[in-house]
């Protein structure tokens, strides 16, 4: 569902019904906040009908010894209203905060299980979004939301059942602004539903912008782009800024309309009650009491606009929420097959791949790898490289042909089982914020640290850890920003090693490094590669001299397949790639 889809409403009991779902563990605190609820509208109207009580026959009677009684009558109900109110606000902000603890899961497990096709449509930023302030709103459902206004709809019964039974002339005189009250309260509701949804619009955008401004910050620098960028931000920023005013705009026209509305009911009750009470027709109890009634009424009007604002602001995020939750872009897991070894025989039969209907990135590939050969991939950009390796893994699903894994189609065998049969050591090597040794083990509880050292020592990279402050403890930044390029790639050779995969990918490993680290790397290559099926793709072809088989793609096509001498003599696309590349490089 898209932004300009979700509809906003106040109430939506499929949704409700949804997000409920997620109380059933927590249905002892819910209960017990109902039950708190109840009591609070049921002891509501207790104070004024005792002040009225107390000034009828205490005060005006001149009994201080009852006046007395009656204090300490009304202190012990202040105590145990606010007892009510803060355990009642207690539970009802813990059954918030623990529903959307188990939501924010749920969708955190949903979106790392999506296939990579999802995030090459949707910014991340949104999705921000939607696991933090989306969630947070959802909170305020149970804290501000659909709990209170059961209680404020309870309270005004209560006290309006508690008018009519004093004096019904009074209550209905006090009640001519009413339909006032009603009609701004439904405009109100109605603009700021509006308002509100381009508010969360807006915090969508600015949540985008920010995540892909501040991960491409080295470009807007290189470029000196920081001036041009900032106008675009102040733009968006103020159209933010522009819908926060409008929800406010609304709100300081409302709640002065109200003060109004009160003060007419508040005139009436003067105008009619003082008559009243002349005509000894009415005690002036009564009418203290009427008073604390109508700001007992109004006030919980007022409140329930806000709170049925709320609610809508809960349910716009949840229907967002699930939006993302119902999206069905995840890899069909329906495979079974967890053999106890894997050979790592590849075969690639008539496979046909598209990212989108009919634009067919690879056509007709067939090709086979026989266990512990090395398969090296080359071609232009664009040839199909790197979608023959996403396929392999099953980021992305064949459209027509199959591949398959020991004479096995790939969609047999269970999919982390797969997953984890196949180590990828791409170009772009990306690195957490944590240590050296969680970003090799990723946190693998199975990995120990011997394991880690004994690898790093193959790869040939324990030493350069070990001149970090804390060795296998230093603390990587974001991205690995504190590591050059070529110790980066060394601690994904690490990672692979560790998680000892039967089949290997290099996407483009070696293209980022200087000469003398590349030497260090192609090390650290020969040793990943012994005993395993390996997948290469390299723009540098005399990293691939020693490859079983080279592959040459051109538009997706497999136009030429043989060794390296066998291509040459061959004399066509590998043979021009090769003088191409050699003679630009004065070899």
């Amino acid at each position: 569902m898209s932004e300009s889809q979700v509809t906003g409403k106040t109430y939506d009991a499929h949704l409700l019904r949804r997000v409920m779902r997620y109380v059933k563990p927590y249905r002892g605190i819910f209960i017990g906040s109902i039950v708190l609820t109840l009591v609070m509208a049921a002891v509501a109207p207790a104070l004024p009908m005792l002040i009225e009580y107390t000034l009828d026959r205490f005060i005006l009677q001149n009994d201080t010894d009852g006046l007395r009684m009656m204090l300490i009558l009304m202190l012990g109900l202040l105590l145990l209203q606010t007892v009510i109110r803060y355990f009642h606000t207690l539970m009802t902000n813990t059954l918030g905060q623990s529903v959307i603890r188990d939501l924010r899961i749920d969708v955190f497990n949903h979106i790392t299980g999506l296939r990579l096709k999802y995030f090459d449509r949707t910014p991340i930023g949104r999705l921000i979004t939607r696991t933090i302030s989306d969630l947070e709103t959802i909170a305020n459902i149970f804290s501000e939301g659909l709990l209170q206004i059961i209680g404020d709809v309870l309270q005004l019964v209560v006290i309006l059942g508690v008018m009519f039974y004093s004096d019904w002339k009074l209550t209905l005189i006090v009640l001519i602004p009413m339909p006032l009250m009603i009609g701004a309260t439904y405009v109100f509701k109605e603009a700021m539903k509006s308002a509100f949804q381009d508010v969360r619009q807006w915090i969508s955008n600015l949540n985008t912008f920010l995540q892909e401004h501040i991960s491409g910050i080295s470009i807007i620098q290189y470029f000196a782009r920081e001036e041009q960028e900032m106008r675009k931000f102040k733009a968006t920023n103020a159209e933010h800024r522009n819908a926060h005013i409008r929800a406010n705009w609304y709100f300081s026209i409302f709640f002065p309309v109200i003060e109004i509305i009160m003060a007419i009911a508040l005139g009436l009750l003067v105008w009619y009650g003082s008559r009243e009470v002349l005509a000894d027709r009415l005690s002036p109890g009564v009418i203290v009491a009427f008073i604390m009634y109508i700001n007992m009424i109004f006030r919980p009007i007022r409140e329930l606009v806000d709170k049925f604002n709320t609610l809508q602001m809960g349910m716009v995020s949840a229907e967002r929420i699930f939006a993302v939750l119902d999206t069905d872009e995840k890899s069909a897991n329906d495979g079974r097959q967890q053999p106890a070894h894997v050979r790592g025989e590849i075969t690639f039969n008539k496979v046909w791949f598209a990212y989108d209907e009919e634009k067919w990135v690879l056509k007709d590939l067939n090709f086979h790898i026989r266990p512990g050969e090395t398969l090296a991939l080359v071609g232009a950009t664009g040839a199909g490289k790197s979608s023959t390796i996403n396929i392999l893994s099953r980021f992305y699903e064949v459209n027509r042909g199959a591949i398959l894994l020991d004479n096995m189609d790939i969609r047999e065998y269970e999919l982390n089982f797969l997953r984890r049969t196949i180590a990828t050591v791409l170009q772009d090597v990306f690195l957490f914020a944590d240590s050296i040794a969680n970003n090799i083990s990723l946190n693998n509880p199975d990995i120990t640290r011997e394991q880690i050292i004994q690898a790093s020592r193959q790869v040939g990279a324990h030493d350069f850890i070990q001149r970090l402050p804390g060795g296998y403890d230093y603390q990587v930044q974001e991205r690995g920003a504190t590591l050059s390029s070529g110790q980066a790639q060394l601690i994904s050779f690490i990672r692979a090693l560790v998680h000892d995969p039967k089949i290997l990918v290099l996407d483009e490993a070696t293209s980022a490094v200087d000469t003398e680290t590349e030497i260090l790397i192609q090390q650290a290559i020969d040793t990943l590669m012994k005993g395993r099926t390996s997948i290469v793709i390299a723009h540098r072809l005399s990293t691939i001299q020693k490859a079983d088989k080279i592959i040459v793609l051109d538009k997706g096509e497999m136009k030429e397949m043989g060794s390296h001498q066998e291509l040459l003599r061959i004399d066509g696309y590998y043979k021009r790639l090769y003088d191409l590349q050699f003679n630009s490089a004065g070899i």
